[in-house]
């Protein structure tokens, strides 16, 4: 198993697909704090809500200076209408199949569920300082007052 990324690492600068079917990587951020949160799921209980909840309250994070961008493995499409359907503000990617951003993390992992085994990722969210270093993680992370969480500690960064 790898060794996951820790605070003071430069985080992995790796191509991610866009809804509109362009690209972003962390670099493009340079100088500037960024959030990148990772969800297992489009349309599912917990990552619809940490998604409106990174949403509501964009305007704050946008006003301290700090970017967000939410990360699953659901295709581009499939971001497309998880925004429409609940008008998201916070800009969503598409990780790869393999050798994607969460693999280098090591946060898609195996995972067990009601006795089954699969790939999935662990929502684990990144608070990315201007330098491109990672300045805080919070990992395996419990939806509830989430977000705001990360607002005040990327303020304090």
């Amino acid at each position: 198993m790898m060794t996951r990324p820790h605070t003071g690492d430069l985080f992995p600068d790796i191509a991610l697909e866009t809804p509109e079917g362009g690209t972003v990587k962390p670099s493009d951020f340079a100088g500037k704090k960024l959030v990148v949160f990772f969800y297992p799921k489009d349309n599912t209980l917990g990552c619809t809500t940490e998604n409106l909840d990174f949403s509501a309250l964009k305007g704050e994070f946008d006003a301290a200076g700090v970017a967000l961008l939410g990360v699953s493995k659901d295709a581009p499409k499939k971001h497309q209408n998880f925004i429409a359907k609940h008008e998201l503000k916070a800009p969503l990617a598409t990780d790869a199949e393999e050798n994607g951003l969460s693999d280098a993390l090591g946060i898609w992992t195996e995972k067990q569920n009601y006795g089954r085994t699969y790939m999935g990722m662990v929502r684990t969210t990144y608070l990315i300082g201007p330098d491109g270093r990672i300045a805080q993680v919070w990992d395996k992370v419990k939806v509830k007052d989430h977000a705001a969480k990360v607002l005040e500690a990327a303020k304090a960064l």
